[in-house]
């Protein structure tokens, strides 16, 4: 069973079409890249799975849920971390993490506590203030609180955005480790190069549209290119 499966999803707001009958799957255990320029529909299509906004037209299906009929259900098997998420900031860190495990079953409230502390790995500043935090740290905190409730579907929108090399590796190692234990992440990046190292497939999208997926390296051989962002070039403007 597919952990995603996406048919001809669209998605207007009024008058604009965001999403233009796209499809694709997604396999559980799997790393899967939306990648594509800002504009392209990527974030539009993250909220729609993690049941934020609703289809204009097509289907989702979520760990064998029907997506229109129930997002509550699916709810509780994913975690969504937007691009522009924050966290408390009169909280600490440890404080924060207990604050979201709280809302899960008390029985898992240790274990999840000691797992988002060790994803952080933020070391004695996870009991400083959130508002004394770089952006790194931040970023970390959070994907801390999206991965440590071991969600069956992950989703990611830009993990890495705004990071410098050094917090965006770690970043992408989280996510490494993350799928290694049986998590399926669906991610959304703008940045080609790094989901080279990431994903395991990836679907390109541009005005909408998906005009090309596969393997990283089967498309990279397939458009004769030295990275995904040539191969994206090539598409586009075929």
């Amino acid at each position: 069973m597919a952990a995603v499966e996406v048919k001809n999803l669209v998605k207007h707001f009024g008058k604009f079409q965001a999403v233009k009958g796209i499809s694709f799957s997604i396999n559980e255990g799997e790393i899967f890249g939306l990648i594509g320029p800002n504009g392209a529909g990527k974030t539009t299509t993250l909220r729609i799975v993690s049941t934020l906004l609703t289809i204009t037209d097509g289907s989702v299906m979520i760990l064998g849920h029907d997506l229109a009929k129930q997002a509550g259900e699916i709810r509780k098997l994913i975690s969504y971390l937007p691009e522009d998420a924050g966290a408390y900031k009169n909280l600490t860190g440890r404080g924060y993490l207990q604050f979201i495990v709280n809302f899960f079953d008390p029985k898992e409230h240790h274990q999840m506590l000691d797992k988002g502390i060790k994803i952080t790995d933020l070391g004695n500043r996870i009991d400083d203030r959130v508002d004394t935090y770089s952006k790194g740290m931040m970023r970390r905190l959070l994907v801390g609180r999206a991965l440590m409730t071991n969600p069956r579907l992950a989703i990611l929108d830009e993990p890495t955005s705004g990071l410098d090399v050094i917090n965006a590796q770690e970043i992408r190692k989280l996510i490494k480790t993350t799928a290694t234990s049986g998590t399926t992440v669906l991610l959304s990046s703008h940045n080609m190069l790094e989901v080279e190292y990431l994903c395991d497939r990836i679907a390109l999208i541009s005005e909408g549209k998906i005009v090309e997926a596969g393997k990283p390296r089967t498309l990279m051989e397939k458009y004769k290119a030295r990275n995904i962002e040539e191969v994206f070039i090539e598409v586009v403007h075929e």
